[in-house]
This record gives C-alpha cells, sequence and structure tokens, in this order.
C-alpha cells in the first residue's frame, strides 16, 4: 500500500508517492531533469518537459518518480499515451521506449493515475466507442428482397431468418481480392477466401457467378462473400422502397 503524505508550500500542492512526489501548482516553473513537468491548459496536457509559448496555463503538474525509474522514462511513457489519444503537444520528444521501460513505467503509472484523478488531472482522457448499431429480425420482412451493384458485383439477398441470410443464385462476386500495401492480403479478405472454399460448389470459377442459393450467418458474411468486405454492408443492401437493410432493420 502506498503512503500518501501532502504539504503545501508556495502555492504548490506536493503529494509524497513512495521515495518520489507529485507536485501541483499554479506558477510555470521551468522543467528539471529531475522531474517531469506536465504543463496544462484547463483539462487539457498541452507540453511535456518545455514550458508552451503564448498559451494561457492554468496548472502544472511536476513528477518526481522514484529512484529506480529515470524521468526520461516516465515523460516518453506519457508522450505515448498523449499520442494514443491524439493530443497535440508543443513539445516534441524523441527516443523509444524499451519493454522493460515500458513495463515499470506503466506500473509506476498505475500508482500516479488515482492521485491525479483525486486533483482533477486527466493527462489523456479515453476516448468512448461510439454504439454499435444493432440489427433486429423481423418475421414479416422475411419475403423482402434486398439488391446490390456494389463495385462490380451484383445480388440479391433475403433475411429469411434470425440467422440465415439468403444469397439468390445468379449473383456476381468480385473475382479478385484488393491486396494490402504490403502485397498480401487482410483480416476480411483471408476470411472471404474461406468463406468462398466452404461454398466452392456454389460458384463458377472461371465467371464467379453462383449456381445456386447461399446460406450465410449474416449480412457481413454475405459482403466477405460478394466483394471480401471492407465497408459496411448494412448500407449497401437496398429494399424496393430504395431503404438499405440498415433502415428497415435497425434498433
Amino acid at each position: 500500500m502506498t503512503a500518501i503524505n501532502t504539504d503545501y508550500t508556495d502555492m504548490t500542492l506536493t503529494i509524497s508517492l513512495g521515495d518520489g512526489q507529485i507536485g501541483l501548482t499554479n506558477k510555470v516553473p521551468e522543467p528539471s531533469i529531475n522531474a517531469v513537468t506536465l504543463y496544462f491548459k484547463n483539462e487539457q496536457l498541452i507540453s511535456i518537459d518545455q514550458v508552451p509559448g503564448d498559451e494561457t496555463l492554468t496548472r502544472v503538474a511536476i513528477i518526481t518518480p522514484p529512484t529506480n525509474i529515470e524521468t526520461n522514462t516516465i515523460a516518453l511513457y506519457i508522450d505515448e499515451l498523449a499520442a494514443e489519444a491524439k493530443l497535440k503537444l508543443e513539445s516534441s520528444m524523441t527516443g523509444q521506449l524499451t519493454d522493460d521501460q515500458r513495463q515499470s513505467a506503466t506500473a509506476y503509472w498505475h500508482e500516479v493515475v488515482p492521485l491525479f484523478a483525486l486533483l482533477g488531472i486527466t493527462v489523456a482522457k479515453k476516448k468512448r466507442k461510439p454504439t454499435k448499431a444493432q440489427h433486429r429480425f423481423k418475421s414479416a420482412m422475411a419475403d423482402v428482397p434486398f439488391n446490390t451493384d456494389f463495385i462490380g458485383t451484383k445480388a440479391t439477398i433475403y433475411w429469411q431468418k434470425r440467422h440465415e441470410m439468403r444469397l439468390v443464385a445468379g449473383a456476381k462476386m468480385l473475382a479478385d481480392a484488393p491486396l494490402k500495401a504490403d502485397g498480401g492480403l487482410g483480416v476480411d479478405a483471408r476470411f472471404a477466401k474461406q468463406i468462398r472454399a466452404e461454398h466452392a460448389d456454389a460458384f463458377d470459377p472461371e465467371t464467379f457467378i453462383t449456381t445456386k442459393d447461399i446460406v450465410l450467418k449474416s449480412v457481413n458474411e454475405i459482403g466477405l462473400f460478394l466483394y471480401f468486405g471492407g465497408t459496411n454492408s448494412w448500407l449497401v443492401f437496398k429494399g424496393p422502397d430504395d431503404r438499405t437493410i440498415h433502415d428497415w432493420t435497425v434498433v
């Protein structure tokens, strides 16, 4: 358990953390080689170990790590966190952490974060992932055809049961999978190849036209089979009223 001692001196709040400490001040100190200095404007981190230019600073956090961790290790770790959060900092840092350095920095940072939270400081907020759209099967739409002519493919599907999407015979498939920059196949393309192999008897390998109906589990699998994915297939298939299958089924 970490022992925490606090002290107010010269407009600075100091919190002892092991044999290091955390400081918080509304002044603008120069960086120190013995600490990591974080400059904030409101709640936004704007610089690490470099006094910002014309920004109006509201607070500065000063981290003095324990003796077994170099200050530069913590600075580089925080810089990585800022980069992951897509923060634009005035400061620029060079160097990369080794696996051992990152492991020790991560362990120490887990002790720092709760203290920062108490002080109202967040270095890099985690972005909330948008909620994934949910689609619900309705028995009334089992006989509704949904069509596509996406990037040279042509197909009609029916969502006939909750986990059954029927691809009608005569569908035109994309012959060749798009390649990555390195010339290899992406994850979608590899999965699509697997689905095609499982239904190799259902399409002509010369014309890439299906010769019989195929039942797959989802709209996404249909998209992989037809054109190797790479897009939101819920928006590709449209019903008789020109509404997408997404519009028909989203909840």
